[in-house]
């Protein structure tokens, strides 16, 4: 092959040449602007590559495009240039596209950023570097993204030191962290996010420090499990926006501090600061992400159905989730989506509408599976196994529920993952297995101050011990310390099972009185929160009791 190119008259060598910088295929027009020879000797020369099979035609409307016979031609005629001519054409190719396409750049990002890249022209292979990876944000293609960020980042590193510079590093660092978060990878993002803080502070700009906190906050929630640290960043963050006046970083602060103050379990402040988000956010581009991975439109909406879900307001609940997940499909943003279906599959799991919730779950994680978003599967995988092992499939829940507890990076961290694996092990009969997971569940949940998922632990606890005839004190105690930490809380479903524990537990070992008591608590919230699944088994205790 590179015998033949060898042979091609200079004219013909040349053209082939500039075609092979430009790509497989071959767009006319930028091909002239590079080509540097008069349109007859250029389509004449294409004639002559065409009859030689270097070349062919491959559409002529709405503009002439040619394409290289077979990749290996393209690949050894590329390979035939100097380094110097390879740079230069590039730096051609990048200069005429933007020429060529002055209204439609941003449909020909990747290109730009690549030939930018490969010409040396180390500005513009930031800026389009950038934009090509925010563009394959949109498409939710985060690994896509980052290797465009890490490019611009390498490209950023060819230019002169300058305040400038040290800003567009920082920008740069909040991109990549857009894109690892999705991918799950937390220690590079903690490095980055770590680099974009000191650079800020260094700078004095209060702006980028305020979303580096902002940031950081949702790495310490989410990953570190530090949320009483994530909430103290999200405060610091939202004081810097009311500031510096940034609406954005003043939704993604409140956002973030929102998430955190779901994970402690401090549910009515949640509530209350993912509903302001939601305010904030009104009026905004439904897609608009304010700096976060997902459309905020539909991914706090999803964070509210939860955290509504867990003080037993169900209707409100479904509608913010409902409302979260229309929002996402309008969008069209599977990582979006994806979390839109895995927090409202949580709703309906928590109510006890297990088919619901299998429905839900199981799109989710089909469409998390296809478009390969690591960080979400193992919530999704625990969501849909509790749900399957619920409905009786709990030979289908084992392999989901062990697949997340193995995949869950900070799964140490993870109370509610190992509280889930607890529930498995307690429906095959593991008892002691179950404790120990169940105590393990309590115990991270209390060192990360993490009292919603203690509150369940606890309550799991209480199951677990009835058991065993000899641990009634245990389960007694459980349930008890569980009920009081949910009152707190406002957790209403978790109260209204410890009542039915502790109902059945009574009238297991004869205490009629306190048995018809929390049978008959159990029963009333049941109703009145439209848990119908539970409500049911309530009152078959009930009869029994009768």
């Amino acid at each position: 092959m590179a015998a033949r190119i060898d042979r091609l008259p200079p004219e013909d060598k040349q053209v082939l040449q500039a075609a092979s910088a430009i790509g497989k295929d071959v767009p006319y027009a930028i091909l002239a602007a590079i080509a540097d020879q008069p349109e007859e000797t250029l389509r004449h020369g294409l004639g002559h590559l065409q009859e030689a099979e270097f070349l062919y035609e491959t559409r002529l409307f709405p503009d002439l495009e040619y394409t290289f016979k077979h990749a290996l031609t393209h690949e050894v005629t590329y390979g035939s240039l100097l380094g110097d001519r390879r740079r230069q054409l590039h730096a051609q190719i990048m200069v005429a596209m933007e020429r060529l396409y002055p209204d439609r750049l941003s449909e020909h990002v990747e290109r730009l950023a690549q030939h930018a890249q490969r010409g040396h022209l180390w500005a513009k292979a930031v800026q389009y570097g950038r934009q090509a990876g925010n563009r394959a944000l949109d498409r939710s293609a985060a690994r896509e993204a980052l290797d465009a960020f890490e490019q611009a980042a390498a490209a950023l590193r060819e230019l002169p030191e300058s305040s400038e510079r040290t800003e567009q590093r920082i920008d740069l660092a909040f991109n990549q962290r857009t894109a690892l978060l999705p991918l799950g990878e937390f220690e590079r993002l903690g490095e980055v996010l770590g680099e974009a803080r000191v650079l800020a502070e260094g700078l004095g700009d209060q702006r980028r420090l305020g979303w580096a906190l902002a940031f950081l906050s949702y790495r310490q929630s989410v990953h570190l499990c530090e949320p009483a640290q994530a909430i103290e960043a999200a405060e610091h963050a939202h004081s810097i926006s009311h500031a510096v006046g940034d609406l954005g970083l003043r939704v993604a602060a409140t956002y973030y501090l929102g998430a955190s103050l779901l994970m402690t379990g401090d549910l009515r402040r949640a509530v209350e600061t993912l509903h302001a988000v939601i305010a904030l956010v009104e009026g905004a581009r439904p897609g608009e992400r304010f700096g976060t991975a997902g459309a905020l439109a539909a991914i706090a909406r999803a964070e509210l159905a939860m955290g509504l879900a867990e003080t037993g307001q169900f209707t409100e609940a479904l509608d913010a989730g409902e409302k979260g997940l229309r929002v996402a499909k309008a969008v069209g943003h599977a990582y979006t989506e994806v979390v839109a279906e895995t927090h409202l599959g949580y709703v309906y799991l928590l109510q006890g509408d297990f088919g619901a919730a299998t429905r839900v779950l199981e799109r989710g994680f089909a469409l998390c599976r296809a478009t390969g978003i690591p960080f979400l599967l193992p919530r999704v995988e625990v969501f849909l196994g509790s749900a399957y092992l619920r409905s009786g499939r709990a030979a289908e829940a084992v392999p989901l529920l062990e697949e997340a507890f193995e995949s869950t990076k900070a799964v140490r961290r993870r109370s509610f993952v190992i509280a889930f694996r607890a529930e498995v092990d307690l429906v095959w009969g593991r008892v002691s297995a179950a404790r120990q997971q169940a105590e393990q569940a309590v115990a991270v949940a209390r060192t990360h101050r993490q009292q919603g998922a203690e509150a369940w632990g606890l309550k799991l606890l209480g199951e677990i011990h009835t058991h065993e005839p000899a641990e009634t004190d245990r389960a007694d105690q459980a349930y008890r310390q569980a009920l009081a930490l949910a009152a707190d809380l406002g957790m209403f479903p978790l109260m209204a099972h410890c009542h039915l524990g502790l109902g059945k537990l009574y009238r297991r070992i004869e205490k009629h009185q306190e048995a018809h008591e929390h049978l008959t608590t159990a029963t009333t919230m049941y109703r009145e929160m439209d848990m119908r699944f539970w409500l049911e088994k309530a009152e078959a205790e009930l009869r029994e009791l009768a």
